[in-house]
């Protein structure tokens, strides 16, 4: 395997996720929610995936994390081919690649203690966990011990969205997958996660596959982004460079969407 190819984190060909829906009078028909995409990261890259509710954007990302429905094309992500990948082997496959999602809620447990919520997954993954003890991963995401003994219920959404970045980073993974991670966060803590996210990729040299809807945000944090419509990509390029002098009329739409104080949080990196 050449270097270049050891870099290569995810990469994406011609991916199409298609799914049968009803129309009026109970016809079905053929709609293509990702629609022959291909995209491609490097290790320690953040790569901003940008595009209005509904353009596809939770589709290719669950389907890149190996959890989303995939109807041609092949997926390669963190070392492995989740277009063929079944069963024991595609789960161990999923540790490579961990997904963040817009509600930190979703992805814990209510019922459980957040450190007994990381106990439960060293006892999965003892050897990729054991660099860190519960204390030092609340150090390293700005959060003191007091919460790992506390129910998710009892956090506040900044404090679990941070508590799901550490579930998913402990394990080690190449590809971390943020589904608008920020959203619904005031502009202080968006702020804090965003620079928590820029930590991890310093450090672990982490890539991190950056979904939103706001290109201010993406501006921000990422080196490169794809623009994403109707299930498409119809624009790609740096960050800055999309922001500045977008040439898609679609990008230009998401620009003008943008409000004054994510613009201004869009400043210089």
């Amino acid at each position: 395997m050449t270097g270049a190819e050891q870099s290569t984190v995810l990469k994406v060909d011609h991916l199409t996720v298609t799914h049968m829906v009803r129309q009026n009078g109970g016809r079905r028909r053929a709609f293509h929610a990702v629609n022959d995409v291909s995209i491609e990261m490097a290790a320690g890259e953040i790569v901003g995936l940008v595009g209005e509710s509904g353009s596809g954007k939770t589709t290719l990302s669950l389907a890149v994390c190996g959890i989303g429905k995939l109807s041609k094309g092949r997926i390669l992500a963190g070392g492995h081919d989740f277009s063929s990948l079944k069963g024991a082997p595609r789960r161990r496959a999923h540790a490579d690649v961990q997904m963040v999602f817009q509600d930190p809620m979703s992805s814990l447990d209510l019922r459980q203690r957040v450190g007994d919520g990381l106990n439960e997954l060293r006892a999965l993954h003892p050897e990729r966990t054991k660099r860190f003890t519960n204390e030092e991963l609340m150090t390293r995401v700005g959060l003191t011990d007091d919460i790992l003994g506390r129910l998710p219920t009892q956090i506040s959404g900044g404090q679990a969205q941070r508590v799901s970045i550490t579930r998913a980073t402990m394990l080690q993974p190449r590809l971390l997958v943020a589904d608008e991670p920020t959203s619904g966060l005031d502009a202080t803590v968006q702020a804090q996660i965003l620079e928590l996210f820029e930590s991890f990729r310093r450090q672990e040299h982490l890539a991190i596959l950056f979904v939103s809807h706001n290109l201010a945000v993406v501006r921000r944090l990422c080196d490169r982004a794809y623009v994403m419509k109707e299930g498409a990509i119809v624009e790609s390029g740096s960050a800055t460079e999309l922001f500045e002098n977008p040439q898609h009329d679609y990008t230009k739409q998401l620009i003008k969407a943008v409000p004054g104080k994510s613009a201004k949080l869009a400043g210089a990196r």
